[in-house]
């Protein structure tokens, strides 16, 4: 009977914490949505009736999933060649993608501050090589967001894929390449099947952090370039509209669970063996 009994008391107290400190505060918020004096569904047709937060939404969608397609293809890559790598040099390699996490995100975004400004690095490296003649205007523009987006979230695909890629038995490469399969076909057939359960969780994690960011947005993109992070604390902490920062809160769960169930099927017909 104890043997039985111990899985759920060892994970007793971590539940407990996840019900009081996540499923609680969530399900509150979901239920502040379905307060309100109009109605019901009130809040949400104010929402989607405002061509403003409708553009907003839209372009968090867009920003986020720019920038998990381009974080997947560079940290695949990047993964796939420190994988092929001999161990001290693997560590050096696995170290030098670590370190970024190592700073704040706040610390990050302003150091593309630096390098996007018209008085920046980039700007000033352009000028002085005579290949513009006047500084471009880069900052609070969707591709400075994105840039930015992706410095900070490649380092997490990296982490994910390496010791998925490094998992695949090269027996298994050199009996594809030996049965006459080209090097295309030994990636899509045999790779990319195999590494799709880190490909969809590194997805995820890249994901659902761009479509919740705040500091990266608020400060390389601005007003012009809100998204939905913005969108909510300007609702809270701006405005002091609970219900209305609720019902932010509220559209970006269901859209970040409906995304990563897409992810997750998408995986599926890959691979069975991924979900």
């Amino acid at each position: 009977m104890v043997k039985r009994l111990t899985p759920w008391i060892l994970a007793g107290p971590a539940s407990l914490l996840v019900l009081l400190l996540l499923i609680l505060p969530v399900g509150a918020t979901l239920l502040a949505t379905f307060a309100d004096a109009k109605g019901w569904a009130a809040p949400y047709l104010a929402f989607f009736n405002s061509g403003f937060r409708r553009t907003v939404l839209w372009r968090t969608v867009e920003i986020s999933l720019i920038t998990t397609v381009i974080s997947v293809i560079l940290g695949f890559i990047a993964a796939y060649v420190v994988a092929q790598m001999p161990g001290r040099l693997k560590s050096i390699m696995i170290i030098a993608a670590v370190f970024p996490l190592l700073t704040g995100v706040v610390v990050r975004s302003f150091a593309w501050l630096i390098l996007l400004g018209k008085n920046g690095i980039l700007n000033s490296a352009l000028l002085s090589l005579g290949l513009i003649t006047e500084p471009i205007s880069m900052l609070y523009t969707e591709g400075a967001v994105i840039a930015a987006m992706v410095y900070l979230f490649v380092p997490l695909m990296i982490l994910t894929l390496s010791g998925v890629l490094e998992g695949i038995p090269k027996d298994v490469l050199e009996a594809a390449s030996s049965l006459g399969a080209a090097p295309f076909a030994v990636f899509r057939q045999v790779i990319l099947p195999l590494a799709m359960p880190g490909l969809i969780v590194g997805a995820v994690l890249v994901f659902t952090g761009s479509f919740t960011s705040y500091a990266t947005p608020q400060l390389l993109g601005g007003e012009r370039q809100m998204m939905m992070g913005t969108l909510l604390y300007q609702r809270a902490m701006v405005t002091f509209d609970w219900t209305g920062a609720s019902t932010v809160a509220a559209i970006m769960v269901v859209v970040t669970i409906a995304i990563v169930l897409v992810m997750t099927r998408l995986a599926r017909r890959l691979n069975p063996m991924a979900a």
